[in-house]
């Protein structure tokens, strides 16, 4: 099986992104070979790899899920080279729990956005960390794609900063392709620009803009922003990395933006890829001018001005 999985994974993960090589990888190396690696393929029955994910079940919970998966992919890719008759996995289905849905904890009333901010302008661990923390909320992207900026995506005088597809949270349903059509462009208002500026002296020869502490050749640990948050003072439950795109989200809904836009500055997949495409080109200057006026609009929460609440016609 172990070898099997190693072809299958050579084949595929060209197209991947860094993140999920690692993932695949380590669960083939960790959850999955240890016990069902040496087997021959074709010999493998239900019951086998059933027993490699009740030993996940309990410990890692939808990771198994993700397991059962890729076991399913490498016995596919093992029938179309002829190492073995069948999937084995298909006679799994309904066998693993489904968990529920992890709540990603958030800050959402207007009321608390300011003292949130105020809390993280006063952290006092590392200064990327800082950093990350105060560009978070202006741009709401995935914690993921956050940590991983590099200074090469950005144009800082267009203001824009492309996330290639690489990099964008892959779907479940089918592979994300890697051309320029894909990436995704996110607007830069005039505070996240400076909070570059500030991190460019520390980091800007390096390739990432938030680089680990322990090496600036790879990224900060996905860890890094949900830990400031708990040493500020925030429970999982309260705040949290992901948080902030449900605090952006909610807050420009409620301001009076068009859904459609907020959506698109979320990078929410339209299934109609031809509007989709209309959505990342035709609502850029459209999310331009939100992008500003939402960092307007969290530095009077900051303050505890009064807010003038914004709105696409104001904008």
């Amino acid at each position: 099986f172990e070898a099997t999985a190693n072809e299958w994974f050579l084949r595929e993960s060209t197209g991947w992104s860094e993140t999920h090589q690692a993932t695949v990888s380590r669960i083939l190396r960790k959850e999955i070979n240890p016990y069902i690696g040496r087997r021959k393929i074709a010999e493998l029955q239900p019951h086998d790899v059933l027993a490699v994910l009740r030993r996940m079940e309990k410990r890692v919970g939808d990771t198994t899920r993700k397991a059962k998966q890729i076991a399913g992919q490498v016995f596919r890719y093992g029938v179309q080279c002829g190492k073995c008759e069948r999937d084995v996995t298909h006679d799994l289905k309904g066998a693993i729990k489904t968990t529920p849905q992890k709540h990603f904890g958030a800050i959402t009333e207007r009321s608390a956005i300011g003292g949130l901010l105020r809390v993280i302008d006063g952290y006092k661990g590392e200064y990327a960390t800082l950093k990350a923390l105060q560009l978070a909320p202006l741009v709401f992207v995935r914690p993921a794609n956050l940590r991983m900026m590099e200074w090469s995506e950005l144009d800082i005088d267009s203001a824009i900063w492309t996330i290639p597809a690489a990099k964008l949270k892959l779907s479940t349903q089918k592979k994300r392709t890697n051309s320029v059509d894909d990436a995704e462009q996110v607007p830069l208002s005039k505070q996240a620009l400076i909070i570059l500026q500030d991190i460019r002296p520390l980091t800007g020869n390096g390739r990432y803009v938030f680089p680990s502490i322990r090496t600036n050749l790879k990224p900060m640990s996905e860890n890094t922003i949900n830990g400031a948050l708990r040493r500020l003072g925030y429970t999982g439950d309260e705040m949290t990395a992901h948080g902030f795109r449900s605090l952006a989200s909610s807050q420009l809904n409620e301001l009076g933006y068009r859904p459609d836009v907020i959506e698109a500055g979320l990078f929410h997949k339209d299934k109609n890829t031809i509007r989709a495409t209309y959505n990342r080109t035709d609502y850029l200057a459209e999310r331009t001018a939100m992008m500003q006026a939402w960092a307007d609009y969290l530095d009077g929460l900051r303050t505890g001005a009064e807010v003038i609440p914004i709105n696409r016609n104001q904008a």
